[in-house]
């Protein structure tokens, strides 16, 4: 039952893992006002390194729809500059030569519909990993049969990992949702 229970822990700090990285990718996709987490997908290029945004820059939010990013450098505006107009966050960078400042435009419904296709692929993965993560706890549990755990245990413990799955699955839903609604609210 020891050996089970450890199977069953491992599956839910994975499964919390994959939770949590959902939530990670969802504040990500933007959801009509500005926010400097929005960037945070961003690497610049700095004395040859790719590094994250937030570590070359303070990025900050003076109203909801402006993001101003200002280098620690200003060597490195125009990289700044370059990687924010190659990612796909569609965003149109201008510096007046101390700083980054983004003029974030209101969603079109167009664009609204792409952002929630985008949150329901994130979901979509997020809930793959649970299922990744449920499949490897059911292998090494149905292993167990082999050291002498009871059939009865077994199946305990193959009914409480789906119970884990399906409480982690519903998180990711609740987080969809809600996602979903500040995506689709004008």
């Amino acid at each position: 039952m020891e050996e089970i229970q450890m199977y069953l822990d491992d599956a839910a700090d994975k499964m919390e893992a994959a939770v949590q990285h959902v939530v990670t990718e969802l504040a990500k996709i933007r959801a009509g006002k500005a926010m400097p987490s929005m960037l945070d997908g961003i690497k610049v290029e700095y004395y040859g390194v790719l590094t994250p945004l937030n570590q070359v820059s303070s990025i900050t939010s003076p109203d909801a729809r402006t993001l101003m990013i200002k280098p620690f450098e200003k060597t490195i505006i125009q990289d700044i500059e370059k990687a924010i107009i190659n990612s796909d966050l569609g965003l149109n960078p201008q510096n007046d030569g101390e700083q980054v400042i983004i003029n974030v435009p209101a969603l079109t419904e167009e664009r609204r519909k792409e952002l929630v296709k985008q949150v329901r692929a994130e979901s979509e993965k997020g809930k793959v990993s649970l299922r990744n993560a449920r499949h490897e706890t059911l292998h090494g549990i149905k292993a167990l049969k082999d050291e002498g755990v009871s059939e009865d245990d077994i199946k305990w413990g193959e009914e409480e990992v789906q119970v884990i799955l399906n409480k982690h699955a519903k998180k990711i839903d609740e987080l969809i949702a809600h996602k979903e609604e500040e995506i689709m609210t004008v």
